[in-house]
């Protein structure tokens, strides 16, 4: 395992010297789960949340998120993002499965963009639906592939 990148050797949080490294294509990929009743799940894949459209909302704000990571996590870079995509979708009968995916060219990854959706499609589906449903749980948020850099590819479910 290597040392942290975010720690100089006195200790002290720094932001990453990235301006040695090669621009690529980078994505990252990232997924997370909102567990909720059935009839919570029925509710919005019938469109009738008092709210408004669950998903199409949700969405929005899961892209919206990506671009405003750096300004909400501390040490990550600004970044140009070419791309951010979200997908929502009724898994089984009690969960919307989500995942997000964030591209740019640049020199630091994306994977805190992904997850950075990926949180909070899944809190503004919470929202959206939490006066119906205060017992919804959040879970298994995670980088599920990234690609770009000098690191290379990697994969897992």
């Amino acid at each position: 395992m290597s040392a942290l990148t975010h720690f100089d050797a006195a200790g002290n949080a720094v932001m990453v010297d990235v301006s040695a490294k090669a621009e690529t294509v980078r994505e990252a990929t990232a997924k997370a789960r909102v567990v909720m009743r059935p009839e919570t799940l029925a509710m919005i894949v019938a469109g009738t949340a008092k709210k408004g459209d669950v998903f199409a909302v949700a969405r929005l704000a899961g892209i919206m998120a990506a671009k405003q990571t750096s300004t909400l996590i501390p040490l990550c870079h600004p970044l140009p993002i070419a791309a951010v995509t979200v997908d929502l979708a009724a898994e089984g009968d009690d969960t919307v499965a989500i995942t997000a995916t964030v591209r740019t060219t640049g020199r630091t990854g994306v994977e805190m963009e992904a997850l950075t959706a990926a949180s909070i499609t899944a809190l503004t589906v919470y929202d959206m639906c939490k006066a119906v449903d205060r017992g919804m749980r959040v879970e298994g948020l995670r980088v599920v592939a990234k690609s770009g850099g000098k690191s290379g590819d990697f994969r897992q479910e």
